[in-house]
């Protein structure tokens, strides 16, 4: 029998982007026709999708780790890279994902919801994308992003309509067996179930699921015993039939006190925003093993009471079948009219409206750091990934990232600020900071400024790797130091100073 698996961490890695290729096509005659590096491929992603045929989460236990295929790297010819492979994890409906904080992140609740849990890393662009009118071939090409990597928990909270909720060994996994065709484990001694049972009833043309979780005690909501195991699964019912045992042999326990324990709980115990408390649904009482002796007894003892607080009470035993086809029945009214208020609701469901952005909406946000000095950090989606996509070796790769920092309004608010010639300042945080010595020039005269492929004039040092026309320079120096050499030897053996025979 597979395990019942309902709580996982995934230690997730989507694909890094491929970077892109700097390349200038050569051809005959034509030393230099034009960039054609290209683009790198994107990282593929880590998806969960919601899956009917799935009842665990065992298979993502034993294996964690998943990582999607990473982008590769853009080729000259204008060859872009191929995108990385998708990892796709199929689990069970009613799973609910949330990242290493706690925080929701999705609830696929209905089979076939897709979510992308970890999202791939943006392939780089190549210089044959870079190219503009003032800059004809660029020297440099983006790097690709890193994907994402980190932890996200998984929990499963089952989908059923009608939740059995009750003491341990009152006989709610008899219940289930009688009713449906699920043949959960069946003993004599507490907490036999310790995992939720799913089985479907047929009542008429109606036909409902109804799970069988592990056994409620005092103290649950506050985590004791299985109590909060039990309750996570409660929450997705739409109706709760409470199953009282008749014929226990415990000291201090009857029906009503159990009841009144049961109630305690589910009202101590917060559902999520947006569902109705257990306490506010449709309720029914079942009162278990009328067939024991004594045990009717007691249950026309009761009876009264618990219609007297408004419940509608069935008298049912799971070993000779008594009263289960009313409860059935029962049930199934309950599921019905759960089932149209859903659909009335749905109906009558808001307009997605799917407004522009505003236009004066930011890009970035700049925050003034104390400490020994004053420290600025640039946060916001655009700059954090140019920074990701720039290559720092390459001076005109910087250069350009300082023009794109310029237009999107960095140095204008850096001014603003109070921020100097030699200030620290830092783009993003944690580990994928960088750290620059803020200087307003290099955001000056942007493409105006005419330097050799690879290098920027406005980058102090440069790159340090010598151009065309230097190397030109330097060897026809080379050749006329050798040419007035020979002439001064030349000179020297006419005037006699010295001979081949010597």
């Amino acid at each position: 029998m597979a395990q019942f698996v309902d709580q996982v961490t995934l230690h997730l890695a989507a694909g890094d982007g491929g970077d892109g290729c700097v390349s200038v096509r050569r051809e005959k005659f034509k030393p230099l026709a034009g960039p054609d590096g290209g683009n790198g491929g994107d990282g593929g992603d880590v998806v969960l999708v919601a899956d009917p045929q799935e009842t665990t989460l065992l298979t993502l236990k034993y294996a964690p780790h998943r990582r999607a295929g990473g982008g590769a790297a853009g080729a000259g010819d204008l060859r872009h890279g191929a995108s990385g492979a998708d990892t796709v994890l199929s689990v069970p409906v009613g799973t609910v994902v949330k990242d290493e904080a706690g925080e929701l992140l999705a609830d696929l609740d209905e089979p076939g919801l897709r979510f992308v849990v970890a999202p791939g890393g943006q392939g780089g662009l190549g210089n044959a994308a870079l190219a503009t009118a003032r800059r004809k071939a660029p020297g440099f090409a983006l790097k690709g992003t890193p994907g994402f990597s980190g932890d996200v928990l998984l929990e499963l909270k089952t989908v059923a309509d009608v939740a059995l909720v009750g003491y341990p060994s009152a006989g709610k996994s008899s219940l289930i067996a009688a009713l449906s065709a699920a043949r959960p484990k069946i003993a004599d001694y507490p907490f036999t179930t310790l995992h939720p049972n799913l089985g479907v009833v047929e009542a008429g043309a109606t036909r409902y699921t109804i799970a069988d979780v592990p056994g409620l005690i005092e103290g649950a909501s506050e985590g004791r015993g299985l109590g909060l195991e039990f309750l996570r699964h409660v929450e997705r019912c739409s109706a709760l039939l409470h199953v009282l045992d008749c014929a226990t042999l415990e000291p201090g326990r009857d029906p009503i006190s159990d009841l009144d324990t049961i109630l305690r709980e589910l009202a101590a115990y917060p559902v999520p925003e947006g569902q109705l408390p257990l306490l506010e649904r449709p309720q029914l009482v079942a009162l278990n093993k009328i067939d024991v002796p004594d045990g009717r007894e007691l249950a026309d003892f009761v009876r009264p009471e618990l219609e007297a607080r408004g419940y509608r009470v069935f008298e049912v035993s799971a070993v000779s079948r008594e009263g289960l086809r009313e409860l059935s029945f029962a049930l199934a009214e309950l599921v019905v009219a759960d089932r149209a208020a859903k659909a009335a609701a749905s109906a009558q469901r808001p307009r997605i409206v799917i407004r522009p952005r505003a236009v004066d909406a930011r890009d970035f946000e700049i925050r003034v750091e104390g400490g020994t000095t004053t420290l600025y950090r640039v946060l916001g989606a655009k700059p954090e990934r140019w920074v990701a996509q720039t290559d720092f070796d390459n001076d005109e790769a910087v250069g350009y990232l300082a023009d794109r920092l310029a237009r999107l309004g960095v140095e204008d608010e850096l001014f603003r600020l109070g921020a100097t010639p030699g200030a620290t300042v830092k783009i993003g945080r944690g580990g994928r900071e960088v750290t620059f010595d803020w200087e307003p020039t290099l955001t000056s005269a942007a493409e105006l400024v005419r330097s050799p492929r690879g290098t920027d004039a406005r980058v102090d040092g440069g790159s340090g790797r010598r151009t065309t026309r230097q190397r030109q320079e330097e060897y026809h120096a080379w050749m006329d130091a050798k040419a007035a050499a020979r002439a001064e030897l030349e000179a020297e053996r006419e005037g006699g100073y010295w001979s081949d025979d010597d």
